[in-house]
């Protein structure tokens, strides 16, 4: 019986992904290597992060090459819908505004998001407690809409980055009393460094929908329904065989996944 399954399941992989060996021996996922420890850029040039490791092994189980397109967040979308690369895995979560011009994945992980100011500032993430604040954000991201809905209205100065080193390096410097982003890209990109030893949490994370939605996901273009079940059938099985922990293990002391 369990030889019976093995081969059942073997010829049910087989046609899934037979179509995408055929007309697309590639797999072009867009990214912004500047959101560790999701996706960075090595000293030689090369990528890695939890995002890159589960992009490779996505690639890996549909037996296809997996090639990295660098794109500014901000400009993500547009370059999907341009066809400059198959699908967008950075950070990207999916949120109702966003499936109005993609297509996603099933979920990839959850992403709760914070703020991060001096240990000393006594700020909290709320418009009373930032009033006449300046706060950083990367350009284009949830975390923009978000503060500009809920803060930039009511006296909060909201600043806009390429990058979040960009917006790191403007706090340190003093140049911003804030910044707003992923909490786990806070803890690992500032937080854990020296230069972030006087930074610290403000306050408690942010799990709003409005911007982890229904968790971080891979951006498809709509009407590609093949591309999209091929990969949730890629991610279903890393995460039966334990692929999926083992790199998470790499990167998180926590179940990233979430519920």
């Amino acid at each position: 019986m369990q030889l019976l399954k093995l081969r059942y399941r073997a010829l049910l992989l087989g046609v899934l992904f037979a179509p995408l060996a055929q007309a697309q021996p590639v797999i072009k996922f867009g990214v912004d290597p500047s959101y560790p420890p999701f996706e960075q850029k090595q000293p030689d040039g090369s990528l890695s992060g939890f995002d890159i490791d589960l992009g490779n092994a996505l690639c890996a189980e549909l037996q296809v090459k997996c090639i990295w397109v660098e794109q500014n967040f901000d400009g993500m979308v547009p370059a999907l819908k341009a066809r400059k690369f198959d699908a967008i895995l950075s950070a990207f979560s999916a949120t109702a505004a966003r499936r109005q011009q993609v297509d996603f994945s099933d979920k990839i992980y959850t992403a709760p998001s914070s703020l991060v100011a001096r240990k000393d500032s006594g700020l909290l993430p709320t418009a009373a407690s930032l009033k006449g604040k300046s706060v950083g954000v990367v350009q284009g991201t949830l975390h923009e809409a978000f503060a500009r809905a809920q803060w930039g209205n009511q006296g909060v100065n909201i600043h806009t980055y390429q990058t979040q080193d960009q917006v790191f390096s403007d706090l340190i410097n003093g140049r911003l009393d804030a910044t707003f982003q992923a909490s786990v890209q806070a803890d690992a990109g500032l937080l854990q460094k020296p230069q972030g030893q006087d930074f610290a949490f403000a306050g408690e994370p942010i799990t709003d929908k409005s911007i982890i939605g229904d968790g971080v996901a891979i951006g498809i273009r709509k009407n590609e329904p093949e591309l999209k079940q091929q990969l949730n059938t890629a991610l279903a099985s890393i995460r039966e065989s334990g692929e999926y922990q083992q790199i998470a293990k790499k990167y998180f002391n926590f179940d990233i996944y979430g519920e």
